[in-house]
């Protein structure tokens, strides 16, 4: 962690996470400052790209039932191009909420929102094993959510 956060960086980052719509005077009556001086360290830490995005989290149970379903891509070698194509296909599926590479015997880890098991058995077919490079799908799919956050646990300055 870069030593130029201070505590109430920190703490304000911390509101930011918990509560993005207070407003700069909230936020800086909770951590103990004042407006002003809140509302710039709250740009400096934007500016600095601490604070990426200002997003809703949207309850997805709203929109019906829907089960998150884990699938680990074993992948061919890709050349620099392939490798682009792939990146851009992922990032151009919604349904698809998380990637990530991975160390070990599969390659690729990715995250996909499905409304069931036979809509993500076609998904499968068209969508994932069509994917650039992708030899083999192995897939685990939740039961339940036992916990989910974006909030990042952030480090405690005396």
């Amino acid at each position: 962690m870069p030593a130029e956060l201070d505590r109430l960086d920190l703490k304000i980052l911390d509101r930011l996470q918990t509560d993005a719509t207070e407003s700069s005077s909230e936020i800086a009556e909770r951590v103990g400052l004042s407006q002003s001086p809140c509302w710039r360290r709250m740009q400096r830490l934007k500016d600095e790209g601490y604070v990426r995005e200002t997003v809703s989290i949207l309850d997805r149970e709203k929109f019906g039932e829907s089960m998150f379903i884990f699938a680990q891509l074993k992948m061919s070698r890709l050349s620099d191009t392939e490798r682009e194509r792939f990146v851009h296909a992922v990032e151009g599926t919604p349904e698809i909420l998380e990637a990530y590479t991975l160390f070990g015997e599969m390659d690729v880890m990715l995250k996909v929102l499905a409304p069931n098991i036979a809509w993500y058995q076609n998904f499968t077919f068209r969508t994932l094993l069509r994917l650039p490079g992708v030899e083999d799908v192995r897939s685990t799919a939740t039961l339940s959510e036992l916990k989910c956050t974006h909030r990042l646990p952030l480090p405690s300055r005396p």
